[in-house]
């Protein structure tokens, strides 16, 4: 449920005489759009939120103010969830894994979220962007990153309802979702306390409809006990240093446990990476191999997680680093272990992606060619953005494999139909990418003092045009947003294909024997 600006009851036909801003008070213009958007929404004129987003368009195109703009980003993110609404009214429609309006909506919430203006909103507009931001990416699957930005604005205002009843609303598909009965009861308890003290606080009539009609179904399918018990969390011992302690701490509080249960407490109980393949059945003599793909998967990724650590931490140099010769070539550059434990990280995050893309083309039979496969592009009928969404995803209702999809609209590609994305910096996050694996990325120690792109090449001339260089601070947070991204899409796609395993149940022959394999753990005394 979507919270908005306040209206101040504006005539509908004297806004949308207003044909330009041109020449206009850019904050009376913001103002106007924002009020145009709120009694478009009441009136569900269509006409209406097309025209403010014309405007909206013409005044971000004149040049104004950080705050200005930011303002005017969340205002035009409303807009969009406006038109999604009423071009969507259908339950059909609003389950198709297409939808342009989602996707603008998302892409100007997150501007208003990025931009250097943000800061300066007010408390509540803020926990408005986040609240809006969190509900379309959970109406499109993505209930990992939709947590975190109810969460963050529950930071903000703990009192703020639409954010609490929010999180409510998308804790239980996910919890549904869960193949653990521990983590699912988990979630639907947290999910029950959540709606519970939302309808206590501010919220719309609208909303608090939706919301108690949640709290009715969980009463009625969900045994009293579960969602009535206690909140205290099975506690589990951190680690047998201080360092390891530490390190834990730490990822618990980013969210980076690759375990459900770290997206609702940062507790010791969350302190494990217990994420796994769910039971999949496959044919006779074939072996658990999906099962060693995903085992691979989180190792990488574990590690990729504690080298980013471990060099966004280290205070010293390295023993390794003494008495190696290079230049300092007087812009600032940046050398030694702890940063090319940053920039392993960056690589091995972003190589998740195209991996778990791979895992989807063997488990589902897509049949592309290996040496084709893309995160970004297997989703559609010859990887072509003109074509439809291959049968293989668009027909199955499977809310953790559309969440992997729309994940996938945060990365660029370089190819027809591809290179729009929803993440404004995703091209800049592919040439890091290019230049670290093929080229030259420079780190460098420099303040940051502008807005402007990171990876302008600064020192283009300079370097012949040879280098790109990237603030080392700024590259250590789109690494962190990369790992965050990474542990997403591993959870969507443990989910996705305990979704799929369950259909593919329901499809079996009566009586048909499938015969348990039971898997040992991988003891720790082994790993070297």
């Amino acid at each position: 449920m979507s919270e908005r600006a306040g209206s101040v009851g504006c005539d509908f036909d004297r806004l949308m005489s207003v044909m330009s801003v041109a020449g206009m008070n850019h904050a009376q213009a913001v103002a106007l759009i924002g009020h145009l958007i709120n009694e478009s929404n009441d009136l569900r004129r269509v006409d209406g939120l097309e025209r403010a987003l014309t405007l909206g368009d013409e005044l971000r195109g004149l040049g104004i103010d950080a705050p200005l703009d930011a303002a005017l980003c969340y205002f035009l993110g409303n807009a969009c969830a406006g038109l999604r609404s009423l071009r969507r009214a259908s339950p059909q429609s609003r389950q198709e894994w297409e939808q342009p309006e989602a996707a603008s909506e998302i892409t100007w919430h997150r501007r208003a979220l990025s931009g250097a203006g943000y800061e300066a909103l007010p408390a509540r507009t803020k926990c408005e962007n986040l609240t809006n931001l969190g509900n379309i990416l959970s109406h499109v699957g993505r209930c990992v990153e939709a947590i975190e930005l109810w969460s963050r604005a529950l930071g903000i205002d703990g009192s703020f309802g639409m954010a609490r009843g929010n999180r409510g609303h998308g804790l239980v598909p996910y919890g549904y979702a869960l193949y653990d009965d521990y983590h699912k009861a988990a979630f639907l308890r947290s999910a029950y306390a959540d709606l519970g003290v939302a309808k206590t606080l501010e919220i719309t009539p609208e909303a608090r409809g939706v919301f108690q009609t949640d709290m009715a179904l969980l009463e009625k399918h969900v045994p009293a006990e579960i969602l009535s018990g206690g909140t205290e969390w099975r506690t589990f011992p951190m680690g047998e240093s201080e360092a390891e302690i530490g390190y834990r701490r730490w990822c618990l509080n980013e969210r980076l446990f690759l375990n459900p249960l770290n997206d609702i407490v940062a507790e010791s109980v969350s302190a494990h990476d217990i994420l796994s393949a769910p039971n999949i059945v496959v044919a006779l003599g074939e072996g658990p191999h999906y099962h060693g793909y995903f085992s691979q998967l989180k190792q990488e990724f574990v590690s990729a997680r504690y080298l980013f650590y471990d060099g966004t931490h280290t205070t010293e140099p390295h023993f390794s680093d003494r008495e190696v010769l290079v230049y300092n070539t007087l812009d600032y550059p940046v050398y030694g272990l702890a940063s090319e434990k940053v920039r392993s990280a960056f690589r091995s995050a972003y190589s998740i992606l195209d991996k778990v893309a791979f895992f989807l083309n063997y488990y589902l039979r897509l049949r592309i060619p290996e040496r084709s496969v893309k995160f970004r592009t297997l989703w559609y009928e010859s990887q072509n953005r003109e074509r439809p969404i291959r049968t293989e995803f668009g027909t199955r209702g499977n809310w953790p494999l559309r969440g992997l999809f729309w994940l996938s609209k945060d990365l660029f590609e370089d190819s027809e139909g591809f290179r729009d994305a929803l993440e404004d910096d995703a091209k800049e996050l592919a040439s890091i990418r290019n230049h670290l694996e093929h080229k030259y990325l420079k780190l460098v120690d420099i303040p940051v003092t502008s807005t402007k792109s990171d990876t302008a090449s600064w020192f283009e001339g300079f370097a012949g045009g040879l280098a790109v260089s990237v603030n080392r601070r700024r590259f250590q947070e789109k690494t962190l947003r990369l790992l965050k991204m990474a542990r997403a899409a591993m959870i969507y796609l443990s989910l996705g294909v305990h979704a799929e395993e369950k259909e593919r149940a329901k499809k079996r022959k009566p009586g048909a024997i499938v015969p348990p394999m039971q898997l040992d753990e991988y003891d720790d005394e082994w790993k070297r």
